[in-house]
């Protein structure tokens, strides 16, 4: 087995440099004359991901950030219009390129993670019964690289097999080259089935019960260790988002973070 070593490289959170904000200025900037700084905006959002400070206390900090209305207001409009979704897609690609593969992924690896819900968070929750958790499930595709290809959130009580349809469409969109999903028996039956609409093979694979542990399996360990990443991300400890679209945004945020780190200042 190849392991491709990549890792988490950036410390702390940091502003970001010139040549980042160069890759994703035109995905944001419509040329609008504005009072705030939309790139002050980016560094705010991608600040409060990886700190975990709440929107109305950043602006306390001698930071010099717009005030935290309207970095709430671009954080709702970037993501429903999709410019965080089209930024991470941009990224992804960037950097597939930058590590001599295609920009396409022909595989993709799929798994899901229970998280802990906020106080006073009451949409979309449930219990997994399995890891006795209550809150939400993260559902995440990945490529060999351990680069996201699909993200999903639902309630933790929510079966893998079922909530990972929402994952299917999105790696369709992301890459006409896959051919093969790699997951765990949780999502055998009509994931498999959904997955055959789409002429993609959907390989099960699962550790011997006799071992105990965490055991890295083929062709999986890459998706285990991309929900490993955000770990740095004290936003992601829980879910603390209202909505579920919302916990989409600042995992793709996460992870937009990952890729910039990793680009040659």
């Amino acid at each position: 087995m190849v392991i491709v070593k990549l890792k988490f490289t950036r410390q702390r959170f940091t502003k970001l440099t010139n040549s980042q904000w160069q890759v994703i200025e035109q995905m944001v900037e419509d040329g609008r004359k504005r009072k705030y700084s939309l790139r002050s905006v980016v560094n705010a959002v991608l600040k409060i991901t990886r700190t975990g400070i709440q929107w109305r206390n950043l602006e306390e900090e001698p930071s010099h950030y717009p005030p935290w209305e309207v970095l709430y207001y671009y954080f709702r409009k970037w993501q429903k219009n999709g410019v965080f979704s089209s930024i991470l897609a941009f990224l992804v690609e960037k950097e597939r390129l930058r590590q001599g593969r295609s920009g396409q992924a022909s595989a993709a690896a799929v798994d899901s993670q229970s998280v802990k819900k906020g106080s006073l968070i009451s949409l979309d929750t449930g219990i997994d019964g399995n890891k006795k958790i209550n809150g939400r499930k993260r559902h995440l595709a990945v490529d060999t690289l351990g680069l996201p290809l699909a993200l999903h959130v639902s309630a933790a009580n929510e079966k893998d097999g079922q909530q990972g349809i929402e994952l299917l469409w999105q790696l369709d969109k992301a890459s006409n080259r896959l051919q093969l999903i790699r997951a765990d028996h949780a999502y055998q039956g009509y994931f498999v089935e959904c997955a055959d609409y789409y002429n993609w093979k959907v390989e099960i694979t699962q550790k011997p019960e006799s071992q105990q542990g965490f055991v890295p399996q083929t062709g999986r360990w890459q998706v285990e260790r991309s929900f490993a990443w955000f770990n740095f991300f004290r936003r992601l400890s829980k879910d603390y988002e209202k909505t579920v679209e919302s916990s989409v945004a600042f995992m793709q945020l996460a992870f937009m973070d990952i890729i910039l780190a990793r680009l040659p200042k």
